[in-house]
């Protein structure tokens, strides 16, 4: 598969790069790329919530009423979950939610989510560019360029650029990453996939 090369006016090049089958032609595996997807956002999760049980919440101990002779039924301290302000049954308790998975499912979904990209004609190549300081206005005006307004986009590079990366915080619907830390949740969210020249060298490597 060959693709043109754009700059970051949204000029072709004239160059192209050539995408091996391996890793941008494969066939979508769903499964793979709902269990990476899956993970991904749970290993996102806090798990921080807790609500107090009766042993934890502020009251006495002291029986509130007899035992026996009330005509209603028997009742312990006033920390007692049936009542107002006592402790909570089978509340919340901090937990982790994260999860492991083999090295090579994941693999198979960063390749199935970028071949679905590809396939769709979702999936666009640009040269190589950096900012000496970070600079919105200027990573805005590619992303017009490019004619992807008001589209979530995902730019690729291949090593960690701070100045680009601080560039397109500030710009809704635009997220950057680098080949290294990619992962498949952040390619199935975007609606077009961008990568750099730097990226596809080293997704090869990477994904190979």
């Amino acid at each position: 598969m060959k693709i043109d090369v754009v700059d970051i006016k949204g000029n072709k090049t004239g160059r192209s790069v050539d995408l091996p089958d391996n890793i941008f032609g494969v066939e979508a595996n769903e499964h793979a790329i709902y269990l990476d997807v899956k993970q991904h956002l749970a290993n996102k999760r806090q798990g921080t919530s807790k609500s107090k049980e009766r042993g934890e919440v502020a009251g006495s101990r002291k029986k509130i009423k007899k035992q026996k002779g009330t005509g209603t039924a028997r009742a312990g301290d006033i920390k007692s979950p049936i009542f107002r302000g006592g402790g909570r049954i089978f509340g919340p308790k901090p937990r982790t939610y994260s999860s492991k998975l083999n090295k090579k499912v994941k693999s198979l979904a960063r390749k199935s989510a970028i071949s679905v990209k590809a396939s769709a004609g979702n999936l666009m190549i640009i040269e190589d560019f950096t900012f000496d300081a970070p600079k919105t206005k200027e990573f805005a005006s590619i992303i017009s360029s490019l004619d992807l307004n008001g589209k979530r986009t995902l730019l690729v590079t291949g090593e960690v650029d701070k100045a680009v990366y601080m560039s397109s915080r500030n710009i809704q619907n635009a997220v950057v990453a680098n080949s290294t830390s990619l992962s498949t949740y952040e390619i199935m969210h975007a609606n077009t996939l961008i990568l750099s020249e730097g990226a596809v060298d080293k997704l090869k490597t990477i994904l190979a």
